[in-house]
């Protein structure tokens, strides 16, 4: 289909048609079973995926390694075999995009603290920003963990125990 001369806007189009029809079965089967995503997948991914592997194999004979489009193909298939998890196991998602989106606000506060105005300050913020950050992934009210939190640590709480304190082990008293 792409040979010698190939426009690589035509290729690459090529390219996200396919990984869009991927993703539409994700859309698809979103929100069902680990093992019911798992049997849909078997059934209508990993066809989809295997002549897309074959395609891009095929294109990786034809196209200088060199080039641009050469090293993005290269590197699908150096990680092909992890781009393929997804097939495998039900519960595990096609990307990682769910995450990203779950740590971008974490991330923006720690570039932030980057203007704190002195390295001890911006390592401070750091911290407070991971807890509440951490605090808001884990449906937990910022201040209320904060306020109990730090009481307990001055009426004494062992240090040895501190693990007990951390976000995903926080019980809001009523």
């Amino acid at each position: 289909m792409f040979g010698e001369g190939t426009n690589p806007a035509l290729l690459m189009e090529y390219l996200w048609r396919r990984i869009a029809e991927i993703y539409a079965v994700e859309a698809d089967i979103r929100g069902i079973s680990p093992g019911q995503r798992l049997s849909a997948r078997q059934t209508r991914s990993a066809p989809l995926v295997a002549a897309f592997g074959e395609w891009l194999q095929a294109q990786r004979r034809k196209i200088s390694a060199k080039s641009r489009l050469g090293e993005k193909l290269n590197y699908i298939h150096n990680h092909w075999d992890g781009l393929q998890t997804f097939l495998a196991d039900g519960r595990v998602e096609i990307d990682n995009n769910r995450v990203e989106n779950l740590i971008r606000p974490i991330t923006l506060n720690r570039k932030n603290a980057l203007f704190a105005g002195h390295d001890e300050g911006g390592i401070a913020w750091c911290r407070i920003a991971s807890l509440i950050e951490t605090c808001k992934i884990n449906r937990i009210e910022p201040f209320a963990y904060l306020k109990a939190t730090l009481t307990v640590i001055a009426n004494g709480h062992p240090q040895s125990r501190l693990d007990d304190l951390l976000p995903w082990n926080f019980k809001p008293s009523s």
